[in-house]
């Protein structure tokens, strides 16, 4: 997986309802080959731009919580980038004003990288030249480029189990049709915390060529 490539955490995502539902914008792709019996495509990313900190040494709240106060203001202009949900921590909600922007879907999460970054993809017109550059040096912002991967998707949870079934389906599809994985996999969360299981739109991810 490229370096700048994020981790994230599902349970991050808001604006979604409990039958899965949600107003937080995807990031485009191209849909190069699907087998809809399986529940997979090979996809093309062809820009995200990532805002993303470091999750060495601190734990997943502590990450989040920096991302959530660049989106909130934290960064040249006080630009509020805003969820379409509320998103409470530790009983505080960032209220800073400024022009608001809708974060995008999916959550990344990316366990085998050497290092491990928490990341928001943010909306499809942002370049990296008007992306607001963050206040926080810890917090940084990139661009992935031309990324093509196998995708499978599921409901359910992001457990161990689930994920490991579906990487062993999604690697046997990828073997059967002619392509090379060419990164591990990662894992893609869309749904928030009190979506329920059957609901959720869960994803393995594996770069290919």
């Amino acid at each position: 997986m490229k370096s700048l490539l994020p981790i994230f955490a599902s349970i991050f995502v808001a604006g979604c309802s409990v039958v899965g539902q949600s107003n937080v914008d995807t990031a485009p792709y191209t849909v190069l080959k699907s087998d809809d019996i399986q529940k997979i495509e090979v996809r093309k990313y062809d820009s995200m731009i990532l805002v993303s900190t470091s999750m060495s040494g601190k734990n997943g709240n502590s990450a989040f919580r920096e991302l959530f106060k660049y989106i909130g203001g934290a960064n040249e202009g006080a630009t509020q980038i805003a969820m379409t949900a509320p998103v409470i921590m530790d009983n505080k909600k960032i209220t800073k004003k400024g022009t608001e922007i809708s974060m995008t879907a999916p959550v990344f999460m990316n366990e085998s990288a050497d290092t491990s970054l928490m990341s928001f993809v943010m909306p499809n017109d942002f370049t990296l030249e008007t992306t607001p550059k963050p206040t926080n040096p810890d917090v940084k912002v990139s661009e992935l480029k031309d990324y093509k991967v196998a995708a499978i998707q599921f409901s359910g949870t992001l457990s161990d189990s689930n994920v490991d079934e579906h990487t062993i389906i999604l690697s046997a599809w990828i073997t059967n049709n002619g392509y090379t994985a060419i990164n591990k996999p990662v894992k893609a969360g869309y749904n928030g915390p009190f979506t329920l299981p059957m609901m959720r739109r869960n994803e393995v991810l594996i770069e290919v060529r």
